[in-house]
């Protein structure tokens, strides 16, 4: 009779609410009968619960190192470089760009830190933003305080007879006001115009 009461009390509750509100489990477990184990669902309050912790079972993270302050430069140099490309002329270029042209980026930037004193007391910075359309900047190494650049990182697009198109990349240092013209090295493109950068 108790089964029968307790269908007819769920259905009723679901007719009652149309099924937004489900009837209370603690009723039902209340009008179980005595001999039923009413607890066999439930966790033993006595039991005791043990975690083995071995060195096995723990694992250990590395140390993550910071980076010194000239990887950071070189890491935020490699990626103004591709910012200019773009995505028309990353990809046909990137790999040649990361073997040949931006080690002696890299070796460029270390020089010029060198020369430009004590890097403890100066704040350097990489500019922001590389030009786009034709222009030839894809970025500078400045001072913060003084806000006058280190050195000027930049790529000439090239048409050579016969040839095709080339792209130069080159830097200028202060020490010379920015006159002499340091060669990096020629990466080919093809013999069709190159698309503009930031494309």
């Amino acid at each position: 009779m108790k089964k029968w009461l307790q269908q007819t009390l769920i259905v009723t509750v679901a007719l009652l609410t149309f099924g937004a509100i489900s009837p209370n489990h603690e009723i039902w477990t209340n009008l179980q009968d005595k001999d039923e184990a009413k607890q066999a669902n439930l966790p033993s309050m006595d039991t005791d619960y043990q975690i083995d912790i071995t060195e096995a079972s723990v694992e250990q993270q590395p140390f993550e190192r910071v980076p010194s302050f000239e990887e950071s430069l070189v890491a935020s140099a490699k990626e103004m470089s591709y910012m200019k490309f773009g995505t028309k002329i990353g990809p046909v270029i990137g790999d040649e760009f990361d073997e040949v042209i931006f080690p002696k980026i890299e070796e460029a930037i270390q020089m010029t830190l060198e020369r430009s004193g004590d890097l403890a007391t100066r704040r350097l910075a990489i500019s922001e933003r590389p030009a786009g359309d034709y222009s030839e900047k894809i970025f500078n190494v400045y001072d913060l305080d003084s806000r006058t650049d280190l050195i000027r990182f930049h790529v000439r697009t090239e048409k050579r007879p016969q040839d095709g198109y080339f792209y130069n990349f080159h830097y200028h240092i202060a020490d010379d006001g920015f006159l002499a013209h340091h060669s990096i090295g020629d990466i080919f493109w093809s013999k069709n115009t190159p698309p503009k950068w930031l494309s």
